[in-house]
């Protein structure tokens, strides 16, 4: 996917495109079918595909207050637009320069004389322009006038494993309180894959490496949204893509008094790896959340949370493998 940051690096003379526009944090399932429907256009006009995104996110401009806590980082937003097979995203740097423009300027440079609009894909409740005083019968009109479709795509409603109702429409809020309560099943669900906190691995305190559980700590400036503390049942991805599955701890662990709230990942031998000499200092790695397993207690005495680690261990390899089936 071609990525550009900025008006300066997009070309001179654009060939058609068709576009959308949002924010995809967490890339949901909801997004996803925005992102499908672009596609579908892009093919209709034979056009290349591009979504619009901003950096940073608006509510850091408008909101630095109360900004929500970003399910992804840039670097895994733009990597799950390209895997939903967009050809192009374009990062706009959102300042006032940008939200100052009123919905016909903004369609007006961005759309047409940018990218060449040939057709636009959003949902039936956007907002964009100054003051987000342009709506989807803004965006209709604008297309009327500057000669491009308007395409509207319906929210996407999340069911359930039984098919029960979860939430009215699947959105990166709803995605957020359900992670803050812990939810992590209900977040696979509306993002239709696990969710990740991205990041270095650092060295900590070496607890676990003298207690028999190594951990892969992830820096504090890991990017993603970081679930309620407990054990939780995942996934370790280093940087070469082998997947581990691993007992991921979130807490400062309470037992031996510390304050400072890490994400750390005790990868289980499997018997097609070696991890004999296991070192994944200074890599970037993926740690992905599937189930919580408990929540985080301190325990009287080393031996109390070593017995409750090993049950830990053999916890999250029977969730895996049921999962897995």
């Amino acid at each position: 996917m071609q990525i550009y940051r900025g008006l300066e690096q997009l070309p001179a003379e654009p060939e058609p495109s068709a576009i959308t526009i949002g924010n995809f944090d967490g890339v949901h399932l909801g997004h996803q079918k925005v992102l499908s429907a672009l596609r579908e256009q892009a093919a209709r006009y034979e056009a290349r595909s591009v979504a619009v995104t901003f950096d940073p996110h608006p509510a850091f401009v408008h909101r630095p207050e109360s900004t929500p806590e970003l399910l992804t980082g840039l670097g895994e937003k733009l990597a799950r637009i390209e895997a939903a097979g967009v050809d192009a995203a374009l990062v706009l740097p959102y300042n006032e320069a940008l939200y100052m423009l009123s919905a016909e300027e903004f369609v007006s440079r961005y759309f047409v004389d940018a990218l060449n609009a040939a057709a636009v894909v959003v949902g039936h409740d956007i907002h964009f322009g100054r003051a987000r005083d342009g709506d989807f019968t803004t965006m209709v009109d604008l297309g009327g006038r500057y000669g491009f479709d308007v395409v509207g795509v319906d929210d996407l409603e999340i069911t359930g494993p039984d098919g029960e109702q979860l939430h009215a429409r699947c959105s990166s809020t709803a995605i957020r309180s359900a992670l803050a309560e812990g939810e992590v099943a209900s977040v696979t669900r509306m993002l239709g894959r696990p969710h990740a906190v991205v990041g270095e691995v650092v060295y900590g305190y070496a607890r676990g490496r003298e207690l028999g559980f190594p951990t892969a700590n992830l820096a504090a400036d890991s990017e993603g949204m970081i679930p309620p503390d407990g054990v939780y049942a995942g996934w370790l991805f280093d940087e070469s893509g082998t997947q581990w599955p691993a007992a991921i701890s979130v807490g400062s662990n309470p037992t031996f008094e510390a304050v400072e709230r890490v994400v750390e990942a005790h990868v289980i031998d499997r018997r097609d790896a070696n991890i004999e000499d296991f070192d994944l200092y200074g890599q970037h790695v993926r740690v992905e959340f599937l189930e919580r397993l408990r929540g985080m207690v301190a325990f009287e005495g080393i031996e109390k949370l070593c017995v409750q680690m090993a049950e830990d261990v053999e916890q999250t390899r029977r969730v895996l493998a049921q999962l897995s089936a």
